[in-house]
Order: structure tokens, then sequence, then C-alpha cells
């Protein structure tokens, strides 16, 4: 029996013997404050997430839409940084040594550190994975050996305009699980297609036994529930950015993310 030694590949294994879908959150680290965010990861996991992709902040979010944008505008104005997330992740682990943690950002941080010390400063703290939102396959090879040789995940992302050639290749280099993007645009566009989204997990399916979870346009526990349905997870993200925005200090955005956060929990688990 293979044991799973990856938090990542412990957590889907032990989700699929419940028969449960996973609920993985997203933030941005230092949005609303450093201290602030090891807070919220704290709430998320308390309310239900079983995973949490913590956005690095970057100057130019291109996958995002406003919500997330001002996320990492927030975020860069209260000096966070990768090296700050990366002791975010440490600090966390103090409290919780089980909940995956992946660090969802750009190309251009991780360059700037230098890969290798990336993957060593990203195991070192404690962390999961990594997605690399801007990191073709093309070029993704040189992390993702040393990303393996550590025992991390490299998470790949896919769109509904990904072609069958394509999605080979990219499964070929995933590992963790798959994050497909439901939507043509950026984070928090659109409305869901579930019938697209039916279709297009199937066809990921034929290349990969990895997890599939779907974000873009999860807004709720309904959506979260129906773009699941068919695939292992949803993916939250604007929905949560947009109420740490609009919550007036630290003590109101845990409890706005923790009520929505158990609602989706609740949800997915009916």
């Amino acid at each position: 029996m293979v044991t799973e030694t990856n938090r990542i590949d412990r957590r889907f294994a032990k989700l699929r013997s419940e028969g449960r879908k996973a609920l993985v959150t997203y933030i941005v680290g230092g949005d609303g404050g450093l201290e602030n965010t090891l807070e919220l990861m704290h709430q998320l996991v308390a309310s239900g997430s079983d995973l949490i992709e913590l956005g690095v902040p970057f100057s130019d979010p291109m996958a995002e839409g406003q919500v997330i944008q001002k996320g990492h505008e927030r975020a860069l104005e209260q000096k966070s940084s990768l090296r700050k997330c990366l002791a975010l992740v440490k600090a966390f682990r103090e409290n919780d040594s089980e909940t995956p943690v992946i660090l969802m950002g750009y190309a251009n941080p991780i360059e700037k550190m230098g890969a290798e010390v990336f993957a060593d400063n990203l195991k070192e703290a404690g962390g999961d994975g990594a997605l690399t939102v801007d990191l073709p396959a093309e070029e993704a090879g040189p992390l993702n050996d040393l990303l393996k040789a550590r025992d991390l995940r490299n998470i790949f992302l896919l769109t509904p305009t990904t072609s069958d050639q394509r999605i080979a290749e990219i499964t070929r280099l995933a590992s963790g699980f798959v994050y497909y993007v439901s939507l043509k645009g950026v984070t928090g566009a659109g409305h869901l297609d579930l019938n697209s989204v039916r279709e297009n997990l199937v066809r990921i399916r034929r290349h990969t036994d990895l997890p599939l979870c779907v974000g873009f346009g999860i807004k709720d526990g309904a959506s979260a529930k129906a773009v699941s349905a068919d695939g292992d997870g949803a993916v939250v993200g604007s929905v949560l950015v947009a109420a740490i925005g609009e919550a007036e200090n630290g003590a109101a955005a845990k409890d706005r993310i923790g009520a929505m956060v158990g609602e989706m929990r609740a949800t997915l688990d009916s």
C-alpha cells in the first residue's frame, strides 16, 4: 500500500474515502495585513476549507478580475511579498500540521528569488505545492523537477479552450490536482455553464487520474456543489477576497469569511 507523503495527496485520499468533495479556498497573502491573513487562514480551516491557496501578491496579476486585482494591490500596500507569504506558511504550520497550503502566483517573483531557492524555502516553510499562473508547460520543466525532488506538487490550470493535445502535455507534468478554469475570462467573471464544465471534465479525465477541482465563478454553496458534481472539488476565491476588502477590520473579515465558507461546506456535504 502506497502512503501519501504530501498533504495534498493525503487530503484528497481522505476526502475520496469519505465520499466528500474538496473545498479549496483562496485569499491573498497580506490582504488586510499579514497578521490578519494568518488569522484568516486558521478561520478558513475552522469553517471547513480542505486546502488553502495563498495568493502571492504581484503588480500585474493578469488572470485576475478586478476583485482579486484589488486584493493584490491592498497586499502590496501592506508590503507583502513572496518571502512574507512563505513566512506566513511557516507561522501557520505552528498550529496546523495537516491542512495543505499551495502558493498561487506568478513566475516573476519566483524567477527573482531563484527557482531552486524558492523550492527549498517552500519545503522549509511547510508548503505543499505551487501554482504558477503564467508559467506555460513548455517552460515548467525545471521548476517541476525542483518541486518533485522535494515532494512538492505542481498545480496546473486547464481551460475550456485547452486542446486535447495540450491537456495531455500539461497533465503529464501536473501533480496534486488539476485546476479547471470554468470560464473564458478572468476570476469572478461571467456565469457558469454547467454543461460545458461537465463535458470538459470528462475530456480531461481521459488523460489523468488526478483530482479535478473547478474554479472561477464559484460564489456560494450552490455553485460550489454544482461544479463539483462531476469533479472532485470547488475552488473559491473572488467572493472571499471581496469580503476581506469590504470588512471594516480583521475581526469582521474573520466573521464574514467564516460564515461564507461554513455555508459552502455545509452545502457541499448535504
